[in-house]
This record gives structure tokens, C-alpha cells and sequence, in this order.
């Protein structure tokens, strides 16, 4: 278990010496550069490591994390990221995954100030709100947060189809899937919520962008 700033560099020997041993020429490969197929959008809790609970290697996923895996379209970081997956990258999968018993959803279900972070949940008071009906006949605590928690990647995702990176992608022709998962850290478990989205047929009118390239 890591539990001093030294052990970090104990257990990175560790790591390097067991990968070389498996694939002596890894890192020589890892090195010449990347082309990772995914985009992983997922919250920075320390519980969900993406290439952890995927069984990625490094080199396999490209990814952002932020509390409660938000997507906001000032969010000039976030947008950084996904340029560059999809238009250097190339990437064909985003995936948006959160996990079950989020504690940035939980604030942003409650009214308690919390900090200056109460102003990134907004976004997600922001979902309650569209959801209010289903999520308040929900009388169990744990399962409007569960509900919550999926209903906020599900407008993540679409969040994502809606910017003119991803419009942009789809219009010139590029393979590209937005994907929604929720983690169950009770079970280690990934699960598909089924709101994949491939074009940009899926976007309500206000929404929709013409063209860059036309």
C-alpha cells in the first residue's frame, strides 16, 4: 500500500521492472507515441482509475478528469482535450463514466455550501432540474443518488454531441461514438447505461451547427 511520497518511487521501480520483464521492448515502443481508440471523461475520485478498472495499458486511453465528470462548454481544459483526441488523435470512442455514490452529485442533490466547488455543481443542479419529476418520486436517498448520477452522464453525453468538435467530426465523416458508463464501486463492475450516440441526428435543432468545411 502506498503510503509515503517514497513509496511512490518504490513501487514505480516495482511496475518498470515487472512490465519489462513481460515486454522488454514496452517503453522503447511506448515512447515513439501514442494512438489511443478512447476518450475517457470521468470523475477524479481516487476510487476510479480509468486504466485500472478497463485493464488498459498505458497508450490505450486518453484521458480527462474533473469532480463529478462534468462537461461544460467554457471549460476551456475539457475542450483542450477533446480537440485534441479527436482531430490529432483521432479517437473513436468518448466515453463519459461516473460511478455510483458520487459525493460531487450528492452536494449538488443537497443545499449545503461546500466551497467554491458548489459552483461546478451547479451543472449538475442543472440536471435535477431537468429531471425533477422522476428523481423526486424517488423516496429512497441512495436510489435518487444512483439515479442522479446516471441522468448526469446522460446529459454529459449529449452535452458532448452538442459541441462543435464532435458536430465538426460527424460532419466530415469521421468514426466517432459518445459513449455513457456508470462504475459500481460496490461491485468493481463497469456498466453500459446504453445511450451511445454515433451522428448528429440525436441533437435538438437549437442545438445543431452548419458545417465548418462545406
Amino acid at each position: 500500500m502506498t503510503r509515503t511520497y517514497q513509496d511512490l518511487f518504490v513501487n514505480n521501480k516495482k511496475w518498470v521492472q515487472e512490465v519489462t520483464e513481460q515486454k522488454p521492448d514496452f517503453f522503447n515502443k511506448l515512447s515513439a507515441g501514442q494512438q489511443p481508440k478512447f476518450l475517457w471523461i470521468g470523475c477524479s475520485d481516487s476510487r476510479v482509475p480509468a486504466e485500472k478498472l478497463t485493464g488498459a495499458l498505458p497508450g490505450e486511453l486518453f484521458v480527462h478528469r474533473n469532480i463529478a465528470n462534468v462537461v461544460i462548454h467554457s471549460d476551456m481544459s475539457m475542450l483542450s482535450v477533446l480537440d485534441y483526441a479527436v482531430n490529432v488523435l483521432e479517437v473513436e470512442h468518448i466515453i463519459v463514466c461516473g460511478h455510483y455514490g458520487c459525493g460531487g452529485v450528492a452536494v449538488a442533490m443537497g443545499n449545503k455550501q461546500v466551497g467554491l466547488i458548489d459552483n461546478w455543481l451547479r451543472y449538475i443542479k442543472d440536471v435535477y432540474r431537468l429531471h425533477q419529476d422522476e428523481l423526486n418520486a424517488i423516496d429512497d436517498y441512495h436510489k435518487k443518488l444512483d439515479r442522479l448520477v446516471e441522468l448526469n452522464i446522460q446529459e454529459q453525453v449529449y452535452g458532448l454531441t452538442t459541441t462543435s468538435i464532435v458536430q465538426n467530426a460527424w460532419s466530415q465523416g469521421k468514426p466517432l461514438e459518445v459513449h455513457g458508463m456508470v462504475y459500481d464501486l460496490k461491485t468493481g463492475l463497469l456498466n453500459d447505461l446504453h445511450i451511445s450516440r454515433t451522428d448528429s441526428s440525436v441533437i435538438d435543432n437549437v442545438y445543431r451547427l452548419e458545417p465548418e468545411y462545406v
